[in-house]
């Protein structure tokens, strides 16, 4: 089996590219879902993050507002979350991994893929690419929020240019190019190093 990691800055249409793979019968681990999930369920997550961001859980339901603005602003703080975090959704890949019998390959779909070292667990990566002014007017118009809110968030991300570099795959994603055919091209190029 392959293990494929796909990203792509925020706004660069990850998740459509994720769709497509799934009509092609690829099973999908949605690493960003997967998170929130934990945020809200994992009783050992919320404890510690309690612990150190007391006024980020009303109960243990989690103010995404007040994390928002605590770790898009502070990248200490923003280190420390993903500290506890992405163990926990590594764990949980490998045990969805273990379920995935028979199939040629899987995606793994992640905002952070390269920032985070999770590429370095998968054997191929894709990376979904759209211009900076396009994906910061999708977000806008998608979130209802503030240029200057994704500009925030953008910058926790790696560049273009360095996602770019780091893929072995990028799909564009600009509305100039048909999302499908790129698709395909990789889809049979991974089935074809099965062979």
């Amino acid at each position: 089996m392959i293990k494929v990691g796909l990203t792509g800055g925020i706004g660069s249409g990850k998740t459509l590219v994720s769709e497509i793979f799934s009509q092609l019968g690829i099973p999908i681990f949605y690493a960003d879902k997967e998170a929130k999930n934990i945020l809200n369920h994992d009783s050992d997550v919320i404890n510690l993050i309690k612990s150190t961001f007391p006024d980020v859980y009303i109960g243990n339901e989690i103010n995404k507002e007040k994390l928002a603005s605590i770790i898009f602003t502070d990248q200490d703080a923003l280190k420390k979350i993903n500290s506890i975090i992405h163990p926990k959704v590594h764990e949980y890949f490998h045990t969805w991994l273990a379920k995935q019998y028979g199939v040629k390959y899987i995606i793994k779909e992640a905002a952070i893929l390269f920032e985070s070292n999770a590429y370095k667990d998968l054997d191929t990566t894709i990376n979904v690419h759209a211009d900076e002014l396009i994906r910061i007017n999708r977000v806008v118009k998608r979130d209802k929020t503030t240029i200057e809110a994704v500009k925030s968030r953008m910058k926790n991300q790696l560049d273009d240019e360095g996602r770019i570099k780091l893929a072995d795959y990028t799909i564009y994603n600009n509305g100039d190019k048909m999302l499908l055919p790129q698709v395909l091209e990789i889809h049979n190029t991974i089935l074809n190093k099965l062979n």
